[in-house]
């Protein structure tokens, strides 16, 4: 049966429709439903809308079709289906089905419908992706200083206040634990070179930022420069763990994007999980930390990096892990980023992961590459993204593509994960040890035409974990060990990869192409969204089709 609506839902409904329809933030509509219920929702980011609806008669079993067009255009085009998955206990899933439509064109506008199977149920909507041409207002140009900047005034939907810092460094030389905060809305912070946050005699015993987001919505940190940063635990000789280029964990902060920065050399160390002194959980600074905010962020074209001497406890992440929050919080988007230097999680996805996207990233040099323990809610989507050297300590290596498992129980492992076209390429011997969750428990995951090229056939390409539930894994190329009732179509062997594949440091591209003959060359599925521009019968399996533009990350990324 169809749990019945709760007011909480309908006022945070109501809530994101009125949001929605603020400039710059994508548009939002409800079609007449007749004498259905339940209207369907969408929230926008520039380049994806995050589905929501509670159709009558939906169950388990039932699955919603979705098609979309660009309003005004004949053709449909078809999209992922959603999954009934209403889940107990909270009011922050919203609906029963939940799903994302991805790659579309910022700013314009959409039409959806959605079909509930079996059934006479359906809606349709319009939507409009958000606008990432802000529009200007007051200009302020700030210069050279050693105190930090308080933004405090904010711009309007239709008049963003800009901060213009090209040319201009704050530099507060560790006297100050921030080089700026951030109390405003519709906001631009654009081209600083930001030195020296952290106070060595600081008064605070929670996590800096060398911007520290302290309240509001509708925030553009752009074309930064942030190095330095970050505090030293005496305890352990190491960074004092969370301390951040960019931090924020107030919980009505919505709609930050930080695009084009270079996130680089922390002023500390990060701790191992191997240390001989305090081998305990990693420790140290990161480059963006979100707690528990409400989310709708974008995280894109980022240069997030280091060496082995300032590393990283995680890169892009946050908390709380074991939670229906998380980071980086609902209808969230992080894409075409470089990502590296770090003893744990390269992105940490976990918590809620309510239509949470991650694609087209570049992740080397990390422990695990991606961690998503857990996702609570879903569905995350994690799809085309490059992996490469698994190292959980200066000579040894070991991890996984992605963490899985659950954080702080197994009643958190409810939401559905998608995972497609990826790639964990050989740069040299630092393969993972796991692919998909090593041989953590993995449950509600779905699996199609990834690479999952792990160090040794005695590893695990995927989880055997007798504790896993309701996964689909397929159409995959492996080499190591699979459980015994899954990659029915997959391929077993190693990728062969055309010549001259790998990373450029110095163009920040890289070529990730299977050869012709290539195990897994042409052996994919066609999902629905989400496998584009193939010829042939069926894509390839992996991150790069053959015939495709070289992969861009990190500041010059853009999607196509």
């Amino acid at each position: 049966m169809r749990r019945a609506f709760r007011k909480a839902d309908l006022a945070i409904t109501v809530i994101l429709l009125l949001l929605c329809r603020q400039a710059g933030r994508g548009d939002t509509v409800r079609a007449d439903t007749g004498d259905r219920t339940e209207a369907a929702l969408a929230i926008p980011t520039f380049h994806c809308l995050g589905l929501y609806w509670s159709p009558e008669g939906g169950a388990a079993g039932k699955q919603v079709a979705v098609r979309y067009r660009r309003q005004g255009e004949a053709d449909w085009s078809e999209g992922l289906p959603m999954r009934y998955n209403p889940i107990p206990d909270t009011d922050n899933d919203l609906t029963d089905y939940r799903g994302s439509i991805v790659h579309l064109a910022p700013a314009t506008t959409y039409e959806v419908e959605l079909t509930l199977a079996g059934t006479q149920a359906r809606t349709t909507l319009t939507a409009t992706t958000r606008s990432d041409d802000f529009p200007a207002g007051e200009t302020v140009r700030v210069s050279d200083r050693d105190t930090p900047l308080a933004i405090t005034e904010s711009g309007t939907p239709n008049a963003w206040r800009v901060y213009d810092g090209r040319s201009t460094t704050i530099d507060v030389r560790h006297r100050r634990d921030s080089c700026i905060t951030i109390d405003a809305s519709w906001v631009i912070v654009r081209g600083f070179t930001l030195k020296g946050a952290g106070a060595a005699d600081s008064a605070t015993k929670s996590p800096i930022g060398a911007v520290c987001i302290e309240g509001g919505h509708d925030i553009v940190i752009e074309d930064c420069d942030i190095s330095d940063w970050g505090r030293l635990n005496p305890k352990t000789g190491f960074g004092l763990d969370y301390d951040s280029a960019i931090f924020s964990r107030r919980a009505d902060v919505e709609r930050l994007v930080v695009q084009r920065c270079k996130l680089h050399h922390p002023r500390y160390d990060g701790s191992t999980w191997y240390e001989p002194v305090h081998p305990t959980h990693t420790m140290g600074p990161q480059c963006i930390t979100l707690f528990n905010t409400a989310g709708n962020h974008v995280l894109r074209y980022n240069e997030c990096y280091s060496d082995m001497e300032h590393m990283y406890n995680d890169i892009i992440g946050g908390g709380s892990n074991g939670s229906f929050r998380g980071s980086p919080g609902p209808d969230s988007d992080i894409y075409g980023n470089l990502i590296s230097h770090c003893w744990d999680d390269g992105l940490e996805v976990e918590g809620g992961s309510r239509n949470v996207r991650v694609w087209d990233n570049y992740i080397t040099q990390s422990m695990m590459m991606i961690g998503n323990a857990a996702a609570s809610i879903g569905p995350l989507y994690i799809w085309r993204n490059v992996v490469a050297r698994s190292q959980s300590q200066p000579d040894a290596g070991g991890g996984n593509f992605l963490k899985m498992g659950y954080a702080g129980g197994e009643n958190w492992m409810t939401g559905h994960m998608y995972i497609f076209h990826n790639t964990i390429f050989r740069s040299d011997e630092w393969l993972p040890t796991g692919g998909l969750g090593g041989n953590r428990i993995v449950k509600h995951t779905v699996s199609r035409n990834n690479i999952l090229h792990v160090r040794a056939p005695r590893d695990r390409s995927a989880s055997e974990a007798k504790q896993n539930i309701d996964n689909d894994f397929d159409y995959d190329l492996y080499n190591g060990r699979v459980p015994a009732d899954q990659e029915k179509h997959g391929v077993p062997g190693e990728p062969v990869y055309t010549a001259g594949a790998g990373y450029d440091s110095a163009t920040n591209t890289g070529q990730f192409q299977l050869a012709p003959g290539s195990p897994g060359a042409g052996a994919g599925q066609a999902i629905p969204n989400f496998s584009s521009g193939y010829r042939g019968a069926a894509p390839d399996i992996g991150a790069h089709q053959r015939g495709a533009a070289a992969m861009r990350f990190g500041m010059e990324a853009r999607q196509p």
